[in-house]
């Protein structure tokens, strides 16, 4: 594809979404589907189908849907049933993909390709066309539709005692957003009309957002590392930009996070138990920890001399409350000296990798087959050893898979801080020489780097001296910008 001039433009949505689609090209990604894939979904006219009589009939649950406000590839759904000992039986449903897209064919392909979803606030490149992802493969509301259910019994305290993985039939009885329910759970909003349209789905979200709650802090007690990290979002009305916000993390979402943290834990237990190679989410034990132990005594603070998850779950606790404007940076550098998530092949028998961010040692990704390829994969493991067959992958092709889909993560990763640097350019443009408040978050010999509170932007700072350091507050007007390029220039005042 040509490279498209914007000089002396203005530049609209259309823009930015070309910008993305060259920003996938040049890293191996593929933006459009082929004529073959059209030609496949062609003849797809119906969600998947299955008379297999082992397939439960779940469909009289209180099923709900919790995603973003625009969300419409709905992968899970939740549902849950308190006990007369206290604990609570949660119900997650993941969308079965796999009953309509089969391994090798067109679209499966291209998923494979790509292996995920990728979201610019200018355009999604959905992994599946959006006639599936959107339509007959997503647990939209009111459609019956086939899930693999994962069926957990919480216990008071967070522990899951018991798991149990099976096929069934669901039906989506509210498609709920994270933002209005988290308002409504915090008492600060009115419960939504999906909400208490449904009799039983108020008493049931309130119960799930306290098991929610009560995992998250085992999970916290135990060494899993709470980071926030600056991940602005542009804000279109039609084709014009109009705002950039940063996603609030709140109960909505940490409601999700951790039945969804959850069911990849029991899925990876599922699959050990059969003992049959798995696609493993891990971040390992830090290489650079001594690196993180000097950052923490940067701060005043000790950390032991080997990597130890909990106590740098404390340390970062300490610096949230302390110094909550600085915590982003703060988690970056973390996350930096960790290094990436990656997928690897986990062999029966073997030592686990484990993932030291959430400080569990069997973890994979299972919950969105609708966006993300390594959950499809896990999926077909999964429905492989329920029906009985031979196993959907091979030990050879799941290493192959795990080395690929954590290549084109990282392909995707850099193509959406791509594609938010020119979103951040563009909506700046109307304001170069203006000043603004922020904080310096990086620096080298001849400038810097500058993360700006409002609107929420990160840029270079032209020229810097002495006096300025890492954490420094400071006043920067606003120099030049290039939204092709994706470059903010600032100056300190």
């Amino acid at each position: 594809m040509a490279k498209k001039s914007y000089h002396h433009q203005k530049f609209t949505r259309a823009d930015l979404a070309h910008i993305a689609t060259i920003a996938m090209l040049e890293r191996g990604l593929e933006p459009e589907f082929s004529a073959e894939v059209h030609n496949q979904l062609d003849l797809i006219a119906a969600p998947g189908q299955d008379q297999d009589p082992t397939i439960t009939d779940l469909t009289g649950l209180l099923w709900c849907s919790l995603d973003n406000d625009d969300s419409r590839d709905l992968d899970q759904l939740t549902a849950s049933i308190s006990l007369e000992n206290g604990s609570t039986k949660i119900f997650v449903a993941i969308a079965d993909v796999d009953a309509v897209i089969k391994k090798h064919s067109p679209i499966d392909e291209h998923a494979k390709l790509n292996t995920a979803s990728v979201y610019t606030s200018a355009r999604i490149f959905p992994m599946l066309p959006e006639k599936l992802s959107t339509n007959l493969t997503s647990l939209n509301p009111d459609e019956l539709r086939l899930a693999l259910v994962t069926e957990m019994t919480i216990s008071q305290d967070g522990t899951v005692e018991d798991s149990q993985i099976y096929r069934a039939k669901v039906i989506n009885k509210a498609k709920l957003a994270y933002d209005a329910i988290s308002a409504w759970i915090e008492g600060v909003g009115s419960a939504p009309t999906a909400l208490c349209s449904v009799k039983g789905m108020e008493e049931q979200l309130h119960t799930q957002d306290r098991v929610a709650q009560t995992l998250r802090k085992r999970r916290h007690d135990a060494g899993s590392l709470h980071l926030e990290l600056f991940q602005p979002k542009a804000i279109f009305k039609k084709d014009l930009i109009v705002g950039i916000q940063e996603q609030v993390q709140n109960r909505g979402r940490q409601l999700i996070e951790e039945f969804m943290i959850a069911v990849n834990e029991s899925t990876a237990h599922f699959l050990l138990k059969h003992r049959v190679p798995s696609l493993r989410r891990v971040v390992r034990s830090p290489d650079r920890w001594l690196r993180i132990v000097e950052l923490a005594r940067q701060y005043g603070d000790v950390l032991p001399a080997d990597p130890d998850s909990k106590a740098l779950s404390e340390f970062l606790a300490r610096r949230l409350k302390a110094d909550p404007i600085r915590f982003p940076d703060l988690s970056l550098i973390v996350v930096k000296l960790m290094g990436p998530g990656e997928y690897v092949l986990e062999r029966p028998g073997t030592d686990a990798i484990g993932h030291f961010g959430l400080a569990v040692q069997d973890y994979t990704h299972s919950t969105a087959p609708n966006r993300r390829y390594p959950d499809l994969i896990t999926l077909r493991m999964i429905k492989s050893i329920l029906q009985k067959q031979a196993l959907a992958y091979e030990t050879k092709e799941l290493q192959e898979l795990a080395e690929h889909c954590t290549k084109q993560e990282d392909a995707i990763r850099k193509v959406e801080r791509r594609v938010r640097k020119s979103e951040a350019a563009l909506f700046l443009e109307p304001y170069i020489g203006k000043t603004f408040d922020g904080i310096i978050t990086g620096i080298a010999p001849n400038n810097g780097w500058v993360r700006i509170f409002n609107p929420p932007a990160e840029g270079m700072l032209m020229s810097r001296t002495q006096l300025v350091d890492i954490g420094r507050k400071v006043h920067v007007q606003l120099v030049s910008t290039n939204v092709e390029m994706g470059f903010i220039n600032f100056a300190l005042v």
